[in-house]
């Protein structure tokens, strides 16, 4: 299959900071994310472990048609160092009518023990490029659930601000989570 490699709502596909770039998702990369996503699933808005055949079918069903979509709902890169894939994400839930956007953002599991400040803030740093100067968005958030102390300093290093808590708002793990919203104003 070719897979797209420019989003057509995009005029600058590429953003790079130091040896860390963010490209449209690449076909390549699906396997690593998969994996990543399945590990990480406790906090993520993933309902069971994905399989090589449903993130095939993702990839060529959905991401695909995203590339050529004028106002996609949703906007995803690969997260590399130096060539190598170590995290995806982008920009999802886009409110094109409102002018928001939810970022969306995991790491190489590995890396998150001792890498997750420096990749979350270079991370925002390349997306906040394409949330607010590409596509102008008025505001960029954050939807956590709340499992994650770690990421809200980060956050909030950032220059993000909480906006809300909503309590036991998600049901996982048979129980239910509160989930933390962040965000930023494009100034």
């Amino acid at each position: 299959m070719k897979f797209p490699n420019q989003y057509n709502c995009l005029i600058q596909n590429e953003f790079e900071l130091g040896e860390y770039k963010i490209v449209p998702i690449r076909f390549q990369d699906r396997k690593d994310i998969m994996f990543w996503r399945n590990k990480q699933m406790y906090h993520l808005r993933q309902s069971k472990p994905l399989t090589q055949e449903s993130q095939n079918n993702y990839f060529e069903q959905v991401v695909s048609k995203l590339f050529i979509q004028e106002k996609p709902n949703q906007i995803l890169f690969s997260y590399l160092r130096n060539g190598v894939c170590i995290g995806y994400g982008g920009l999802v839930h886009v409110n094109w009518l409102d002018k928001n956007a939810e970022i969306s953002f995991i790491m190489n599991t590995e890396l998150e023990e001792k890498e997750f400040e420096l990749h979350w803030l270079t991370y925002l740093k390349l997306i906040e490029q394409i949330g607010f100067k590409e596509i102008k968005m008025h505001k960029l958030f954050i939807y956590a659930f709340d499992v994650r102390q770690h990421l809200y300093h980060v956050l909030v290093k950032a220059d993000y601000h909480e906006d809300a808590i909503l309590t036991e708002h998600c049901f996982f793990n048979n129980k239910f989570l509160d989930v933390v919203i962040h965000s930023k104003i494009n100034s």
